[in-house]
């Protein structure tokens, strides 16, 4: 059964800086597509950041330049490196994965996610 547990969520203020970890048990193909999406109270699912399977990233416009998505293959672990944080930042964060080499462009090709984890930035 795969299963993925996010921590690292927390409060924080702007400018400040978050390390969000996923660990990922069941499988451990690092060939999957493996990333992050969050969402925010009365708004649509959003996507962050994810890693191919050539490890390949790709980061939302939003975030680009303050976010860093990482993985250790060892520790089967996913993180996602937030600085210089913002309150339009403030959101559920999920870690998800897909059964597929290039990461999909629509939430609903992923097949796994975690509970999620909060972060709350305060200006």
């Amino acid at each position: 059964q795969v299963q993925l547990v996010e921590s690292g969520g927390g409060s924080v203020q702007s400018g400040g800086s978050l390390r969000l970890s996923c660990e990922v048990s069941g499988y451990t193909d690092s060939r999957y597509c493996m990333g992050w999406f969050r969402q925010a109270p009365g708004k649509e699912r959003e996507r962050v950041a994810f890693i191919d399977g050539d490890g390949r990233r790709i980061y939302a416009d939003s975030v680009k330049g303050r976010f860093i998505i990482s993985q250790d293959n060892a520790k089967n672990t996913l993180y996602l490196q937030m600085n210089s944080l913002k309150p339009e930042d403030t959101a559920t964060y999920f870690c998800a994965a897909a059964r597929m080499y290039y990461c999909p462009g629509s939430a609903n090709f992923f097949n796994y996610w975690g509970q999620g984890t909060q972060v709350t930035v305060s200006s």
